[in-house]
């Protein structure tokens, strides 16, 4: 017998209002429905990173990228590096792209969302972030929402003084915070930081539900699934002679249109649309809905920060 086919289509498996029938249906071991029940209810899921060879290259990326920590920028090779982190490393760093194209986490994934995933973004950090409580759905999202994750994986053991990583469990179920409901124009509008606009309304909602803020002191191959809208962040660096080594990977899934909240007026049909590379293959992924592909829109703004698909060709270019 076939598995049922799901009313909600346009919501992820593990957010949707069905869930438990639908889970019930889903075709999970044991350990994913574990996996999908903990998403479900607090929005995040701790699981050891699937990769025999973990920690060599784990040993290999700290090695590689330990003296690129200084430096700032875009490089030739499409890689951007800020302070204390690295943004797309996979580029030159086969380690890096491994641990973004992990079988196993692409098929997790995908049982998990009801769609095929693919990872479009990696991060790279030496030391915490101690970024305030935010949710990654005003940077990247998609349309039907809710279809992006992220998975972030210990590099090392991860100590309480070195600035942990902090979860609000349960907030990925909390309204999203967009322009719309923040009473703001994004599309075309330059802003310091994506999230700055909205932190104190996040801040708010924490401070009004009394919500509880959890820390994830992780050992090293510990990896952290969340979803789109939990809000987390970088607790205080206490000691900063520790490091905090750690990747972050983020997921978009097949047939969604993909945009940045933060620059866009959904309302007004203005979306700051997102130019893809999958990093499986490093080809582009085109945005689409129900199968029928959208382009960019003609008021589309200029952006200054140039697209990962300019940087690419740009350095294949020489």
């Amino acid at each position: 017998m076939g598995v049922k086919k799901r009313l909600l289509p346009g919501i992820p498996l593990i957010e949707s209002p069905l869930f438990d029938a639908e889970v019930a249906q889903a075709e999970l071991t044991t350990d994913e429905h574990e996996i999908a029940v903990a998403l479900n209810r607090n929005g995040y899921a701790v699981i050891d990173f699937p990769d025999t060879e973990l920690d060599a290259r784990i040993t290999r990326i700290r090695e590689r990228l330990t003296a690129q920590f200084v430096e700032t920028g875009l490089s030739s090779d499409g890689v951007v590096y800020g302070v204390g982190r690295i943004q797309d490393a996979w580029i030159k760093d086969p380690d890096v792209k491994a641990i973004a194209t992990n079988r196993q986490i692409l098929d997790l994934l995908e049982r998990l969302y009801g769609r095929a995933a693919f990872p479009f973004q990696t991060l790279n950090f030496r030391v915490g972030t101690q970024q305030p409580l935010h949710t990654d759905a005003v940077h990247f999202s998609s349309i039907p929402h809710r279809f992006m994750c992220g998975v972030w994986v210990a590099l090392e053991d991860i100590s309480p003084e070195s600035g942990p990583l902090q979860l609000v469990p349960g907030s990925h179920n909390w309204p999203m915070v967009d322009n719309a409901t923040a009473g703001r124009r994004g599309f075309g509008v330059s802003s310091e930081s994506a999230q700055l606009p909205y932190q104190e309304i996040w801040d708010a909602m924490v401070a009004a539900k009394g919500a509880s803020i959890k820390t994830f002191e992780a050992r090293k191959g510990q990896a952290l699934i969340w979803c789109a809208n939990l809000l987390h962040g970088g607790s205080p660096q206490i000691d900063p002679g520790m490091s905090r080594w750690s990747q972050v990977t983020h997921y978009f899934f097949d047939d969604c249109v993909y945009y940045t909240p933060a620059f866009s007026d959904e309302y007004l049909g203005r979306l700051q649309l997102r130019n893809l590379v999958n990093i499986v293959d490093g080809m582009p992924k085109p945005n689409s809905y129900l199968g029928e592909a959208v382009t960019q829109s003609p008021a589309r703004a200029p952006r200054k920060s140039p697209t990962l698909m300019g940087r690419l060709r740009r350095w294949m270019q020489g």
